[in-house]
């Protein structure tokens, strides 16, 4: 079955919500697992969350509002976990976390998933979310070649989204390849030491961020 929240919860970033909105939002990702978006029905919804067929009728008008509010669920479970892994550091590091937790997320994903059931529908709804990872990713690539590197570090992502990536180290190692880290072999970050910030240059070779994992 499809289970796109694992790596939060992997990693103890889900606090549990037991609230009928909320289940019927995660019985929508096993759903569209199943049948995809085209098929997506509520009543099929309901079965699947455990509650009556009128329940989702109370949040979502029909299949549509339903999908708008599952993305919308989605983005925000993205984010959150993006902010946590993220979380305390700056720098190159910041910039391998983020890369690391792309790699984990879709990673995440066990059995069927939506490109595998409705391969046109995903691809065109990429349309959308590519911008978005651009923009996010290029905030940690300054410089001339930024917007470059994240345009290609997002199109490989996509990529081992769309031809599923079984080898997490592979995948990786490209996305680190495609921005630039396996070039840089020093960054300066600001680190507190006893409560007062400091700088120190810290080794950023792919080498070294492979150890530090």
């Amino acid at each position: 079955m499809n289970k796109p929240l694992r790596a939060h919860q992997k990693i103890g970033e889900l606090v549990e919500n037991t609230s009928p909105r909320h289940r019927i939002l995660a019985a929508t990702a096993e759903v569209l697992g199943r049948s995809g978006q085209t098929k997506l029905s509520l009543s099929e919804v309901a079965l699947q969350a455990g509650v009556s067929r009128p329940t989702p009728y109370r949040w979502f008008a029909d299949k549509q509002e339903l999908f708008d509010a599952f993305s919308a669920h989605q983005r925000e479970m993205f984010d959150t976990g993006m902010s946590r892994a993220t979380a305390g550091v700056r720098g190159i590091q910041k910039l391998d976390a983020e890369l690391r937790f792309i790699v984990e997320y879709q990673q995440s994903y066990s059995g069927v998933r939506p490109v595998d059931i409705e391969p046109e529908v995903v691809i065109a709804q990429q349309a959308r979310v590519i911008p978005v990872m651009r923009a996010r990713l290029q905030k940690l690539l300054p410089g001339p070649n930024g917007a470059l590197k994240a345009a290609t570090g997002v199109r490989v992502a996509v990529s081992h989204y769309i031809v599923r990536s079984d080898d997490e180290d592979q995948f990786l190692a490209q996305l680190r390849h495609a921005v630039g880290i396996s070039r840089l072999s020093h960054q300066t970050v600001t680190e507190p030491s006893n409560g007062v910030s400091g700088h120190r240059t810290t080794p950023t070779s792919s080498a070294a961020l492979h150890h530090r994992r």
